[in-house]
Protein backbone atom coordinates (compact mmCIF):
# COMPACT_ATOMS: atom_id res chain seq x y z
CA UNK A 1 0.00 0.00 0.00
CA UNK A 2 1.17 3.35 -1.21
CA UNK A 3 1.22 6.05 1.94
CA UNK A 4 2.53 9.35 -0.15
CA UNK A 5 -1.41 10.43 -0.50
CA UNK A 6 -3.37 11.13 2.60
CA UNK A 7 -6.90 10.19 1.11
CA UNK A 8 -8.98 7.62 3.30
CA UNK A 9 -11.20 5.58 2.44
CA UNK A 10 -14.60 6.79 3.59
CA UNK A 11 -13.22 9.89 5.29
CA UNK A 12 -14.58 13.28 3.80
CA UNK A 13 -12.73 16.30 4.58
CA UNK A 14 -14.27 18.84 6.25
CA UNK A 15 -16.86 21.38 4.36
CA UNK A 16 -16.22 24.80 4.95
CA UNK A 17 -18.76 26.92 6.36
CA UNK A 18 -19.79 29.42 3.86
CA UNK A 19 -20.07 28.51 -0.05
CA UNK A 20 -17.24 28.63 -2.42
CA UNK A 21 -17.22 31.38 -5.19
CA UNK A 22 -18.15 30.22 -8.34
CA UNK A 23 -14.71 30.84 -9.22
CA UNK A 24 -12.94 29.39 -6.69
CA UNK A 25 -15.37 26.08 -8.23
CA UNK A 26 -13.91 26.88 -11.33
CA UNK A 27 -10.27 27.33 -10.40
CA UNK A 28 -10.58 23.91 -8.63
CA UNK A 29 -12.45 22.08 -11.58
CA UNK A 30 -9.48 23.16 -13.92
CA UNK A 31 -7.06 22.14 -11.33
CA UNK A 32 -8.86 18.62 -11.58
CA UNK A 33 -8.83 17.94 -15.15
CA UNK A 34 -5.50 18.90 -15.63
CA UNK A 35 -4.68 16.08 -12.20
CA UNK A 36 -7.01 13.85 -14.61
CA UNK A 37 -4.89 14.18 -17.43
CA UNK A 38 -1.49 13.98 -15.79
CA UNK A 39 -2.89 10.67 -13.81
CA UNK A 40 -4.04 9.44 -17.50
CA UNK A 41 -0.71 10.46 -18.95
CA UNK A 42 1.17 8.48 -15.76
CA UNK A 43 -1.24 5.37 -17.18
CA UNK A 44 -2.88 5.18 -13.76
CA UNK A 45 -6.22 3.23 -14.42
CA UNK A 46 -4.88 1.11 -17.31
CA UNK A 47 -5.00 -2.69 -16.63
CA UNK A 48 -3.15 -5.76 -18.48
CA UNK A 49 -4.80 -8.96 -17.45
CA UNK A 50 -7.09 -11.48 -18.34
CA UNK A 51 -10.40 -9.41 -16.98
CA UNK A 52 -9.08 -6.33 -18.91
CA UNK A 53 -9.63 -5.46 -22.33
CA UNK A 54 -13.79 -4.27 -22.50
CA UNK A 55 -15.18 -1.56 -24.64
CA UNK A 56 -16.23 0.38 -21.57
CA UNK A 57 -13.23 -0.05 -19.68
CA UNK A 58 -11.70 3.15 -20.49
CA UNK A 59 -14.57 5.09 -19.95
CA UNK A 60 -14.73 3.86 -16.60
CA UNK A 61 -11.41 4.35 -16.21
CA UNK A 62 -10.94 7.77 -16.78
CA UNK A 63 -14.58 8.10 -14.38
CA UNK A 64 -11.77 6.74 -11.63
CA UNK A 65 -9.46 8.98 -12.50
CA UNK A 66 -11.25 12.09 -12.56
CA UNK A 67 -13.23 10.94 -9.08
CA UNK A 68 -9.65 10.79 -7.47
CA UNK A 69 -8.37 14.22 -9.29
CA UNK A 70 -11.81 15.72 -7.09
CA UNK A 71 -10.56 14.21 -4.15
CA UNK A 72 -6.78 15.58 -4.34
CA UNK A 73 -8.17 19.10 -4.88
CA UNK A 74 -10.52 18.55 -1.98
CA UNK A 75 -7.61 17.68 0.46
CA UNK A 76 -5.35 20.35 -1.08
CA UNK A 77 -3.94 19.54 -4.17
CA UNK A 78 -0.86 20.72 -5.87
CA UNK A 79 -1.58 24.34 -5.55
CA UNK A 80 -2.92 25.53 -9.67
CA UNK A 81 -6.26 25.82 -8.25
CA UNK A 82 -5.17 29.13 -5.78
CA UNK A 83 -2.80 30.15 -8.89
CA UNK A 84 -6.11 30.31 -11.29
CA UNK A 85 -8.28 31.58 -8.37
CA UNK A 86 -5.32 34.18 -7.78
CA UNK A 87 -5.14 35.29 -11.65
CA UNK A 88 -8.83 34.90 -12.16
CA UNK A 89 -9.95 37.79 -9.27
CA UNK A 90 -7.33 39.85 -10.34
CA UNK A 91 -8.78 40.28 -13.56
CA UNK A 92 -12.17 40.80 -12.29
CA UNK A 93 -10.80 43.75 -9.70
CA UNK A 94 -9.07 45.07 -12.52
CA UNK A 95 -12.29 45.79 -14.82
Amino acid sequence: MTDFLPIQAGVRPATPTRQASPIREAAERLEASFLAEMLKSAGFGEQENSFSGSSGEDQFASFHREALALQMVRNGGIGLAEVFYQSLTEKTNDA
